[in-house]
């Protein structure tokens, strides 16, 4: 349920709207009827839109009290007399469109009660801010900084010389940036850093020699990077995050590595150094890669996985050492087996 002091209660929309926002068809009830919210299945009563996706919710959706419902084709027979129906091709992202017109500001996390540069924040002579930038209480902006018309740097955030921030970003609460380039519509959530040193060193039995890191991190539109999430400056070339890709919270990522556009990591993943994920790659949470190895494009990797060498594009992987899935369960049935007769004996 969404909570007034935090976001605005929408006006009243019909039900034809919401099917135009959602791409659905209305095959049970009235295209004039008012939707004033929207609730979890259990909790739905008058006026009230939901979706259901997952069978495992079959026993709330048989019981809610909403108004209408977002269903796929294959589950529109499920859905109780006296509930609307709207059939779409993908209830869930059905259901982001609609939630994203009537509540446009959880879309992203600037606060419409400030705007301008706070006189409690810094912000060095040198640095270039285009119209409608807000710079919250506490901020730094370092020298010959430049950000771009839109953006906002939240609460006691500090952007370090040189870096640019393109338009329209948001920098949350507490982030550290340097040496760092960001496209436009980039989200940082609260405490990322991103720039500071990659873990650099020439071992030796004399000790461990610092190796200077002297590239950057550059950072292209639309990419979302959820709360504490590091990023790595490159040692010698640049650590790139490509446009569209969405990070989880609290995600390591290491000097030199390459994400390529549109890929999902969940939280508490770890790429080390120099590794490549080409295109529209997926990782589960608490996965880990290893440096300078190369994810073919559009992979996915179960969580809890570790990948130490290259994988095939297209592929679906899971295990320590990752492999394809079919083989990983075929050994973790095998092992099961071996466990049960042991204990039988």
């Amino acid at each position: 349920m969404s909570e007034p002091r935090f976001f605005a209660v929408p006006d009243p929309v019909s039900l034809k709207t919401i099917a135009k926002w959602a791409d659905a068809e209305i095959i049970r009830g009235d295209g004039g009827l008012e939707i004033v919210g929207v609730a979890p299945l259990e909790d739905a009563g008058e006026g009230v839109l939901v979706f259901f996706d997952n069978t495992v919710y079959l026993k709330q959706l048989e019981t809610t009290g909403a108004a209408a419902c977002l269903v796929s084709k294959r589950h529109k027979d499920k859905v109780p007399e006296g509930v609307a129906v709207l059939v779409c091709s993908d209830a869930y992202r059905s259901w982001a469109q609609v939630l994203a017109r009537l509540y446009p500001a959880a879309m992203s996390p600037k606060d419409a009660h400030f705007s301008g540069i706070s006189e409690q924040a810094v912000v060095d002579p040198t640095a270039v801010l285009e119209e409608n930038v807000t710079v919250e209480p506490g901020a730094v902006i370092g020298a010959d900084v430049e950000i771009g018309s839109g953006s906002v740097v939240r609460a006691n955030a500090v952007i370090g010389r040189g870096t640019k921030i393109g338009r329209d970003c948001v920098i949350g609460a507490n982030c550290s940036v340097q040496h760092s380039v960001l496209g436009n519509r980039v989200a940082l959530h609260p405490g990322v850093c991103c720039g500071q040193d990659g873990f650099g060193y020439a071992m030796g039995p004399q000790g461990h020699l610092k190796v200077p890191q002297v590239g950057r991190v550059i950072i292209q539109d639309d990419v979302e990077i959820g709360a504490n999430t590091t990023i790595d400056r490159g040692a010698n070339r640049d650590t790139i995050i490509g446009e569209g890709t969405k990070i989880d919270n609290q995600v390591q990522i290491g000097h030199n590595v390459i994400i390529g556009r549109h890929c999902v990591l969940v939280s508490q993943v770890g790429l080390s150094g120099s590794c490549t994920l080409e295109d529209f790659v997926a990782i589960g949470g608490q996965s880990g890669v290893r440096g300078h190895v190369t994810v073919g494009m559009g992979a996915q990797i179960a969580a809890v996985s570790v990948v130490n060498e290259d994988l095939a594009p297209g592929g679906r992987y899971g295990g320590t050492p990752a492999k394809p899935v079919k083989q990983w369960f075929r050994e973790v049935a095998a092992v099961r087996k071996l466990a049960e007769r042991g204990n039988e004996s």
